[in-house]
């Protein structure tokens, strides 16, 4: 069976990065993550993050520079993130519990969930 894609969304605005803080599901709740999610079958990996950024935040974003490789989120699920520009709007928590920008000094101030955690590091130098 093929691996379920997830694909996430590293904001970058004057220095810093947009993280959203998840409502659900339960056990997942009030973590924090760069905004993303499922791609649908047909899709390509960067419609499905315009796509999901858009449903998720009432933002056009354009998609810049894959960040690493594919991040093992289980058995079954791979994460892949790009650098994002906001292309049309401002942000808005519609599914989640609150949003945050992040200068690289405050990066670590929020609780990461474990599937994005290894993928913060690699974003500190877009924030210098």
């Amino acid at each position: 069976m093929a691996d379920l894609v997830v694909v996430g969304a590293a904001i970058i605005r004057d220095g810093r990065l947009l993280a959203a803080q998840r409502a659900e599901p339960p056990h997942m709740a009030g973590g924090w993550e760069l905004p993303g999610g499922k791609v649908d079958p047909g899709e390509s990996d960067e419609d499905a993050l315009v796509r999901e950024c858009h449903e998720e935040l009432a933002v056009k974003i354009r998609p810049l520079r894959r960040v690493g490789g594919d991040w093992r989120l289980s058995d079954r699920a791979l994460l892949r993130v790009w650098t994002a520009g906001i292309v049309e709007g401002e942000p808005q928590a519609l599914e989640h519990l609150a949003l945050r920008w992040l200068t690289a000094d405050d990066l670590y101030d929020v609780a990461w969930l474990p599937g994005d955690r290894p993928v913060i590091p690699e974003l500190e130098p877009d924030l210098r």
